[in-house]
């Protein structure tokens, strides 16, 4: 969406224009699931949450002032409805992975591996065992993990949505990249019997 075009969009969203707001809803709906259901452990769970931060952008788009941008507000609201709802349930958001679940439309390259066989087990395994490294990662790693590599946002976005300092925020991905190395690492060395 073009920069004016969504200035537009948004000062309509403030206005609490319900058509403009199912334009701003099926622009991000996709970014937002994609992230909230790899905090969640569960389809369902990541619909509902997804539903929720929606609903509290539109009951709060009068108090956007625009200081960040909305995805940087809107993905702010996703990761404190996910915090709240970990604690509310007394568990650890699992993460899904990133192998598994590409948005509709979205292409992924897969070189022909049919000739191939063990290779491609191997690289099934692999991802498997990324995914499971990815799972067992505390949350706030996890968070800055999926926010940077996935939704590719920069170390001030993602700074300014989970309320810490730029710093905080590279530590903390070094620590989940330094994790996620050390898992394929064992992995690697156990001859794949992680």
């Amino acid at each position: 969406m073009e920069a004016g075009a969504e200035e537009a969009l948004i000062e309509r969203c403030r206005r609490q224009d319900v058509e403009a707001f199912g334009k701003f809803v099926d622009a991000y709906q996709a970014r937002v699931y994609g992230f909230v259901k790899r905090m969640v452990s569960n389809a369902d769970e990541a619909a509902d949450v997804t539903q929720e931060v929606f609903i509290r952008a539109f009951q709060s788009f009068t108090r956007f002032d625009g200081r960040s941008s909305v995805r940087t507000w809107l993905f702010r609201i996703a990761n404190n409805l996910c915090i709240d709802r970990s604690r509310r349930l007394g568990r650890t958001p699992k993460a899904i992975g990133f192998g598994s679940d590409y948005e509709d439309g979205e292409e992924m390259e897969v070189s022909d591996s049919r000739w191939q066989p063990e290779s491609l087990a191997l690289d099934a395994e692999l991802i498997q065992v990324v995914e499971l490294g990815i799972a067992e990662m505390s949350e706030k790693l996890r968070m800055v993990l999926l926010l940077h590599d996935r939704e590719e946002m920069s170390y001030e976005e993602i700074a300014e949505t989970l309320s810490v300092p730029v710093g905080t925020v590279k530590s903390r991905l070094f620590l989940a990249r330094a994790h996620l190395q050390s898992v394929v690492k064992r992995y690697m060395t156990e001859g794949g019997n992680a």
